[in-house]
């Protein structure tokens, strides 16, 4: 994977974040930059802890995926991508509160970033190339980095977006996230 596709990756993976960011943002009473920092860091941090997990467990299985690697990643990402289309076009109105403690960010971020896990996993299936004078953990490592705070900028603005427009941006941000994650999925596949 080059930069432009893990850049694509990260926007794709945020989107679940972005749209509870948004929903935060609504429910707050005054959404203040320190409430959008706290939401960024929180979904950030996962957003970018999750793929090295993947990784990392991906890679203990690499010699027996190998062949089967573009398949692999390609599987993964259109469940993921499709999950999250999926999920966004479900009925559910059940509405976030604008609670940012610890106990219930620790839960959303986890929620929010399983899909991370299971994108690293395609982490070890197709390497990330960023800069060949680095070794394949440290391209891993830079890429989570890239997730990470591709997540935090997004969760940041969500929370303002929120604060200033109300959840209408929340389905189509899941939905666009969704298509970003199959199409993703579509080019490794396909080796473009």
């Amino acid at each position: 994977m080059n930069l432009f596709t893990v850049l694509i990756l990260a926007a794709g993976l945020s989107m679940d974040a972005f749209a509870v960011s948004i929903c935060k943002g609504l429910a707050l009473p005054k959404a203040t930059i320190k409430n959008a920092l706290i939401a960024g860091i929180w979904f950030g941090s996962f957003q970018g802890l999750m793929p090295l997990a993947g990784y990392l467990l991906g890679i203990q299985f690499t010699s027996y995926i190998t062949s089967f690697s573009s398949w692999i990643a390609f599987v993964l990402l259109v469940f993921i991508g499709g999950n999250m289309v999926r999920e966004a076009l479900t009925e559910n109105d059940t509405r976030q509160d604008g609670g940012l403690g610890i106990q219930e960010m620790f839960l959303l971020a986890i929620a929010t970033s399983i899909d991370a896990l299971a994108a690293g996993v395609t982490f070890a299936c197709i390497p990330v190339a960023l800069s060949s004078s680095l070794t394949p953990f440290l391209n891993t490592l830079c890429a989570c980095v890239i997730i990470a705070l591709t997540t935090c900028f997004f969760s940041i603005t969500g929370v303002g977006i929120g604060r200033a427009f109300g959840s209408r941006f929340q389905k189509k941000a899941e939905i666009a996230g969704g298509i970003v994650l199959i199409l993703l999925g579509i080019k490794i596949l396909l080796g473009l």
